[in-house]
């Protein structure tokens, strides 16, 4: 198998520390990758079979997989398959001697986000890899809500008021999500309702009244300013 390095002078460096899990079978392939991609900067694991493979993915949660097709106990495609579908949404590139346009197409229906085929140049697999870790980044970003020093992650569910913590029902965090969605809009109350509670609710008519008093008194609770605005007669909204 022939294999073509470029030049270290013209790389890129990782800007971050991304985890790379590598899963291939061939001992001196997988070890020339780790090799090359420490060299950028990327913290690297690697696995050689595919149940042990699927393992540390499961549980080390790595930033992005290179994942051979054929592989001891569960095959590459299987993997994938596996990780999608309990939601995972790792970049998943597949490094493979399969070049037939109906495996690459398998390859991509089973959830991977790229195909690069045997034998490859590395500053290509480099370039991909930035390519979908910049992706990955702003896919997260997108998930991230701030306004001033209040911070929501959609993802983790966690909130920040600065660097101070704060826990929230499952309520209070939709409700602030919603809020938060569009700062300085004002939502009238049936929005609301309908947004966070269902069009369907028929319980108390004061629940945002309720809900907003607990908001506040967490958001606040060391003195900070209030960011949550009632506009009476009209509703509520997010704003300085």
């Amino acid at each position: 198998m022939v294999f073509t390095p470029c030049a270290l002078d013209f790389r890129e460096t990782s800007m971050t520390a991304a985890h790379i899990l590598i899963v291939e079978d061939e001992v001196k392939l997988a070890r020339f990758v780790e090799l090359e991609l420490s060299a950028e900067g990327y913290e690297i694991t690697v696995a050689h079979d595919g149940l042990n493979a699927l393992t540390i993915a499961r549980e080390s949660n790595p930033d992005m997989i290179l994942l051979d097709w054929m592989l001891p106990g569960m095959s590459g495609v299987e993997i994938c398959r596996r990780l999608r579908s309990t939601g995972s949404k790792v970049p998943i590139i597949f490094l493979t001697a399969r070049d037939e346009i109906a495996d690459r197409v398998a390859g991509l229906d089973a959830g991977a986000n790229d195909y690069v085929v045997k034998p490859f140049s590395i500053e290509e697999l480099l370039a991909r890899i930035r390519a979908h870790l910049r992706l990955k980044t702003q896919d997260q970003d997108s998930n991230v809500l701030e306004f001033e020093d209040l911070k929501l992650n959609r993802l983790t569910r966690q909130v920040f008021r600065g660097t101070r913590s704060i826990d929230l029902t499952v309520k209070e965090f939709d409700l602030l999500e919603y809020l938060l969605s569009h700062p300085r809009q004002v939502f009238t109350r049936d929005q609301i309702l309908e947004q966070v509670w269902g069009y369907d609710f028929m319980g108390d008519s004061n629940i945002i009244e309720v809900y907003v008093r607990y908001l506040r008194l967490k958001l606040e609770e060391q003195k900070e300013k209030r960011l949550v605005h009632t506009i009476r007669g009209v509703g509520y909204v997010v704003r300085e």
